[in-house]
């Protein structure tokens, strides 16, 4: 067995790569392909698994903190080895801190990924059967139909209108129309019409194709590859990022200054290096990843539990910052659960003959009795007790040709050969395009088709026409001049739970829309059984009509579009992001893809076709607005808790820092040690890893919050004075009340910074007054009251004189209380005069470009890792 190249099977026939790759068309036996995958390794990419290494590394990967490691090194040779071991010690456990709260949100991460599957239909010994695609081999045989994505590079032995959206590979915005014929040696990717690409999507017919090559010897791999593992940021990582710079060029003014002023001022080298990069650590926001990490993970723990999946950990923050959600009315506001109610004649009276062409022209695959495959609707028609009266009936017709369903002609059409051997032409489709292909519509089918759009039911019109007996083919352009037989109905109720899940949405400042390809008529009625008001049903007609300035204003006067095609809801989406919201779109269909990839958020269900599950950053494993919802409330509760860090290290954290740069230039010793710092640092990120367990109130998930550096820039420069106020008055009780020496300044001045950078974050966390109108978690209260009274009992304990404290007297406490009051009451009034003149948030936000070849290459992923997951040879 051998793999081929994609480009070399394109100039050979089909029976001669058969025989290069050791297959045959009834594909391979189970045990054969066993063998296989075992020398030719997994159908994947890439690898999803967790590992620790990396980890580490992005701990300790900070400059000012290797920077500050390598000083603390050449401290400990030239004699100062205490301080050295104890800057070293609490490094170490800061990098453990943060270590072991990324690698565990990695783990959720493999977990995650370990919960979402992709499958293929493959031939084995003869049969066809249902792997994941991870498991194919070079020689399988597989089987494509509309809307899966190409799960290797394949060349085709068997095809039906078979079209390809290659625009992943090749740019080309066009669907490639496929066939079996071989292509001149050295023709290029995009004319190798007789092979099917990894990655590429199926956008019209189906096809039967023998795989060539897999995993990173396929085009598609070739190209993953290159692009690495990384992932496109986000804009909730670029605003991580943006704050994170921020802070880095304010601590780098800082140590800049104060390394030169201690300089001036005739201070050791290595003492004034080390004080000046321990404040840079102090203020760098050294434990964000873990804190946004750990709050990450456990909501897609939370999420998980209400069956709802999120590609990426970030994915959930984007899903907060969803204002309009674009949906599909089937499954989500209906039950999704499509049952046969009857079928009409073209009198528009009870008939079964309908039902009979309805079987015919039908896509759905029937195996053993049970139907499988084919749309929704198709599905349903066979599962009806009354197509079990029609099996002798459909005994005596033979299938000629097939011309596969698409969106742009709505229909789906066959030819057969019936029992008196004539040649008929059975096309099924949307009502509204058959009458337009059918010869004469009696005015009582009208009638009744009407009726059943009043009612909210979903129709579909069936036509025939007589063919000569020599046709053995099916186009576009045979199905006219038809005759209309008669109509297939079916019912979808409206979902019990949809209006309250709508009522949530609408609380949440989530303003839903319907795009659906149904009839107008039926769309409006279903969202008024919910309550929903569709003001003007825009139809597809209607966008065509007008430009893109006209479909904006239309966006605001309705909230149905019906009759739409997939350019249409990719159209309707871009225009719904020009008005500056984030816009979600939740689909599950192949026509859907467009749209899934123009907004911020796509969304789609486990039972999705691959092209759909691909195009999404969310799945959910129940098609359910209620759960989405969920997921919305979760996302900005993530954002809030994680803003409570930022700005925790933006105002008594900073404040801190500043008020030890501003006393070094008139102490005539360091107002606190370089160790003292770090330790300093440490006890407050480890109470801040409880921020993600924090509630949040009800108004912090009421609208989406983005990131606006200029308001965290504000909040420093009003919060970090504040702080630094109160550490003078701490300068100033040492040194005047308690004539403190170095020792005991340092001693006091740890105790109260701690004490006010850990009690702050229960001002901070809300803008209510805190304890009285919000309450924090349990863990948070504990960790904040932990690290304070460790603060403070650290001084009298045997580990003091090792650090360079001295006990401080019981006087000290009740100053300390009251300026702690004081501290948290200033802080208050500061807040409601804060958010008073706070600006509005910013309203766009741009979408990152790459993240679709990112998306495909998850389907081919596996969950160990491995230096080269492709085929050998």
């Amino acid at each position: 067995m051998a793999s081929l190249e994609v480009a070399a099977a394109g100039s050979l026939t089909a029976e001669e790569v058969l025989d290069r790759v050791g297959g045959r068309r009834d594909g391979l036996g189970a045990e054969e392909a066993a063998d296989r995958l075992r020398s030719a390794g997994p159908n994947a990419v890439r690898s999803h698994r967790a590992r620790a290494l990396p980890v580490l590394v992005r701990q300790l990967r900070s400059p000012l903190l290797i920077l500050l490691a390598v000083t603390a090194v050449a401290s400990f040779f030239v004699g100062e080895r205490a301080d050295a071991l104890i800057i070293g010690a609490i490094l170490a456990a800061s990098v453990g801190l943060g270590f072991g709260n990324e690698y565990r949100a990695e783990k959720a991460a493999e977990a995650l990924h370990a919960q979402i599957s992709h499958q293929c239909v493959v031939l084995r010994d003869g049969h066809p059967c249902s792997i994941d695609v991870t498991r194919l081999v070079p020689g399988d045989v597989i089987m494509l139909q509309l809307g899966e994505v190409v799960p290797a590079d394949v060349r085709l032995v068997a095809t039906v209108g078979l079209e390809c959206d290659e625009s992943v590979l090749t740019g080309e915005s066009q669907p490639a129309a496929k066939s079996t014929d071989p292509v001149l040696a050295g023709s290029p990717l995009a004319e190798l019409a007789c092979c099917a690409l990894m990655g590429t999507v199926v956008r019209a017919g189906s096809g039967t194709g023998v795989v060539v090559a897999t995993g990173r010897r396929a085009e598609f791999g070739r190209i993953a590859l290159g692009l690495g593992e990384h992932h496109p940021q986000t804009e909730f990582q670029l605003g991580l990022g943006r704050f994170s710079m921020l802070l880095v060029w304010v601590a780098g003014a800082l140590t800049g200054g104060i390394f030169a002023v201690n300089l001036i001022l005739r201070r050791p080298v290595l003492d004034a290096l080390l004080f000046s990069l321990a404040i840079a650590v102090g203020i760098s926001p050294q434990l964000l990843p873990a804190v946004v990490s750990t709050s990450l993970a456990a909501g897609t723990r939370r999420l998980a539990r209400r069956k709802v999946l999120v590609k990426r950990l970030v994915c959930i923050e984007d899903l907060g910052d969803v204002e309009v959600l674009f949906t599909d009315k089937t499954g989500t506001l209906t039950e999704g659960r499509i049952s046969f109610m009857r079928s009409l004649g073209s009198d528009g009276r009870a008939a079964e003959a309908p039902l009979l062409l309805g079987l015919l022209c039908n896509e759905a695959v029937v195996e053993g009795g049970l139907a499988a495959g084919g749309n929704a609707l198709d599905v349903a028609l066979w599962d009806s007790p009354a197509a079990a009266l029609q099996q002798q009936a459909l005994a005596g017709y033979r299938r000629l040709a097939t011309l596969p369903f698409d969106h742009e002609r709505q229909a789906v059409s066959v030819l057969l050969r019936t029992p008196d051997d004539g040649h008929l032409i059975i096309t099924k489709g949307a009502p509204e395009r058959m009458l337009e292909r059918c010869a004469d519509v009696p005015a009582a089918i009208r009638t009744a088709l009407d009726a059943e759009f009043a009612a909210g039911n979903r129709v579909v019109a069936i036509a025939t026409r007589s063919t000569p007996a020599d046709q053995s083919t099916l186009t576009a352009a045979d199905e006219r001049d038809l005759t209309l037989r008669g109509l297939l109905v079916f019912s979808d109720p409206p979902k019990t739970t949809a209006r309250h899940a709508l009522a949530r949405l609408a609380g949440l400042g989530v303003t839903v829309k319907v795009v659906t390809g149904d009839n107008p008529v039926v769309a409006a009625k279903v969202c008024a059984d919910l309550g929903l008001p569709a003001g003007r049903v825009v139809t597809g007609a209607d966008i065509d009509a007008g430009d893109d300035d006209r479909l904006e204003k239309l966006i605001t006067e309705t909230t149905v579009f019906a009759r739409v095609s997939p350019e249409h809801k990719a159209r309707i989406v871009r225009a719904q992001r020009r008005t500056g919201v984030d816009v979600a779109f939740l689909g599950d269909g192949v026509n859907d893809a467009l749209a899934l990839h123009a907004a911020d958020v796509g969304i789609s269900v486990e039972s999705a076709t691959d092209v759909a599950k691909d195009a999404a950053d969310v799945l959910l494993l129940e098609k359910d607005l209620d759960v989405l919802a969920d997921g919305v409330a979760e996302g900005r509760r993530i954002f809030a808790n994680t803003m409570k860090y930022v700005l925790m290290g933006t105002s008594s954290n900073f404040g801190n820092m500043f008020s030890a740069a501003g006393a070094s230039l008139f102490l005539g010793f360091l107002p606190m040690l370089p160790s003292q710092i770090l330790l300093n640092n440490l006890l407050y990120d480890s109470s801040q890893l409880a921020i993600p367990t924090d509630t949040v109130d009800p108004e912090q998930v009421a609208r989406p919050t983005r990131w606006d550096v200029g308001f965290i820039r504000r909040f420093m420069l009003t919060f970090g004075p504040i702080s630094s106020l109160f550490d003078f008055a701490t300068f100033g009780v040492m040194l005047w009340i308690f004539h403190a020496g170095a020792p005991l300044f340092r001693s006091g001045w740890f105790v109260e910074s701690l004490a006010t950078q850990t009690l702050v974050i229960f001002a901070i966390r809300t803008r209510r007054i805190p304890f009285i109108r919000s309450h924090p978690s349990v863990p948070l209260l504990l960790a904040a009251l932990g690290a304070a009274t460790a603060g403070a009992l650290l001084p009298a304990t045997p580990l003091a004189h090792a650090l360079g404290f001295r006990p401080l007297p019981g006087l000290f406490f009740l100053t300390l209380a009251g300026m702690v009051a004081g501290y948290l009451l200033l802080i208050e009034i500061g807040k409601r005069w804060f958010y008073r003149t706070a600006p509005a948030v910013p309203e766009t936000r741009p979408r990152v470009p790459g993240h679709r070849v990112h998306r495909r290459a998850a389907r081919f992923a596996i969950p160990t890792p491995g230096d080269d997951p492709g085929p050998k040879t």
